[in-house]
């Protein structure tokens, strides 16, 4: 089996010849394991399974480590956090969307991506469409968190009409998409918390489910994968999500979750990515310690295929490289 075999088997839920595997890096642990290899170019060689297409979303460097994207959100990044940042304004600060638009769809941007990320099925990747904070994130990374949720309670005519907004556009950036030769989507939004979810699974399905199933049934009327990215505790919602189509769960993390259980639950019908605590586990254990809980919870998820391996977020800066390199080299063997 070659590499996107290996992701279309384990989807499927066959047993592969070996385990998939996949890591995401933050900039500056990059540039850590970059220093470590010697090689600025070393992800393309570590056996990584997975390759994204990028969205149309840019960011304007404002100065002081700020940055504005198109949405019109200021990112500030002189802080710990020098991948995403934190909000700095609020774009919609009343609960009326009078005077707002989302800006149109960068095509141009967006075919580039597809197009640059499909040309690497020769090179026998699993290609699959990249669209982060989809719906709730995007919402809120407008109003704010706590005026989101609020709103789901006192504005809910508001917030409908502005995740309809959020939801017409994504359904664009996935049509275009999908006139490229790709394998699925990847939809990023956080709906859980260390325990539980942010807002409660009866508003999650009032007001995020909905949105989520379009934008699922788009990809799935032309009969390619769906994944879905959730940070947090969402295990009031995963049945739900089975329902709607749902192909993969990404990040399922270990400190959250009983392993044996939800493979038990739902090894037959959901694919598990993720596994490997950055939390816990890489930031702070040995190499030995890694290894070895590489090897137990690869062979519970990884029965009957079901399981695509990887550190349960984009590795962080305090993770030590040789962690990392441990990872890297087990996960070749596994």
């Amino acid at each position: 089996m070659n590499r996107r075999e290996r992701v279309i088997s384990a989807l499927n839920h066959k047993q592969p010849d070996r385990v998939p595997y996949n890591i995401f890096w933050t900039k500056q642990e990059y540039d850590k394991m970059s220093a470590f290899y010697k090689d600025i170019n070393f992800n393309e060689k570590i056996g990584n399974c997975i390759k994204l297409a990028g969205d149309d979303c840019t960011f304007e460097n404002i100065g002081n480590e700020c940055f504005r994207d198109i949405f019109g959100i200021v990112w500030d990044r002189s802080g710990a956090d020098k991948d995403i940042g934190v909000i700095k304004n609020f774009v919609i600060p009343e609960p009326d969307l009078t005077h707002f638009s989302l800006p149109p769809v960068n095509e141009k941007l967006l075919r580039a991506n597809f197009e640059r990320a499909a040309a690497e099925k020769k090179n026998d990747y699993f290609v699959m469409g990249n669209l982060g904070f989809s719906v709730f994130e995007r919402a809120w990374t407008l109003c704010g968190m706590e005026n989101t949720l609020v709103y789901m309670l006192c504005e809910k005519d508001f917030l409908h009409d502005l995740l309809d907004m959020i939801c017409e556009r994504n359904l664009r950036v996935i049509e275009i998409g999908l006139e490229y030769d790709i394998d699925g989507f990847l939809f990023g939004d956080d709906w859980g918390q260390q325990r539980g979810m942010i807002m409660g699974a009866p508003l999650w399905r009032e007001f995020i489910q909905p949105r989520v199933k379009r934008m699922y049934d788009k990809v799935k009327e032309r009969g390619l994968y769906v994944a879905q990215h959730s940070c947090g505790d969402i295990g009031d919602v995963l049945g739900d999500l089975v329902q709607m189509g749902l192909d993969c769960y990404q990040t399922f993390q270990p400190e959250i979750y009983d392993i044996e259980e939800c493979k038990k639950k739902y090894g037959d019908k959901l694919t598990f990515w993720g596994g490997i605590s950055t939390q816990r586990l890489l930031s702070s254990a040995t190499p030995d310690e890694v290894e070895s809980e590489m090897r137990r919870i690869t062979s519970v998820l990884n029965k009957d295929g079901g399981y695509i391996l990887a550190p349960t977020h984009s590795v962080e800066v305090d993770v030590p490289v040789e962690n990392m390199h441990r990872f890297i080299e087990v996960a070749k063997t596994l």
